[in-house]
């Protein structure tokens, strides 16, 4: 993996009780807002969003996607055979992916009722001012692989 994308790996705690799901490495320092994001029905793709500086963190809070993250170079024309790094979060195993400014990033839900929390160091106005969009098959990693 991209050394500057990152997985911060959480874990789960379950008694008679019930079950606990942690990040307990996740630092929310820079961390300006939040916002929650589901599809209406599974496999369906939401990509690509992309930004200079703002960074986001990704935590799949039920269900299941697999991410797709880029390091975007030129903004303007960026480069369609750039490696993509592709991975997949679940609620079955926590974890938060941290995506640096200067990637592009998007994602494919996996299973039914999935919801994403992102988190993201740049207000509203600021992620306005650094915002790139780019059509779905800009890069085209949503195939699942045969093993």
């Amino acid at each position: 993996m991209n050394s500057e994308i990152r997985l911060i790996p959480g874990a789960t705690a379950v008694d008679d009780r019930g079950r606990v799901r942690f990040c307990n490495e996740f630092d929310f320092a820079g961390v300006k807002r939040f916002y929650v994001v589901s599809n209406h029905e599974p496999r369906f793709i939401r990509a690509w969003h992309g930004h200079e500086k703002e960074g986001k963190y990704a935590f799949v809070a039920s269900g299941a996607a697999l991410f797709a993250v880029v390091r975007v170079e030129d903004w303007d024309a960026p480069d369609r055979q750039a490696p993509i790094e592709r991975l997949v979060l679940s609620e079955d195993k926590p974890g938060v992916l941290a995506i640096p400014g200067g990637h592009a990033h998007g994602f494919m839900t996996l299973a039914p009722h999935t919801r994403i929390f992102f988190f993201s160091t740049a207000s509203l106005e600021e992620s306005g001012e650094d915002d790139y969009r780019f059509p779905h098959d800009t890069w085209n990693p949503w195939d699942v692989l045969p093993r």
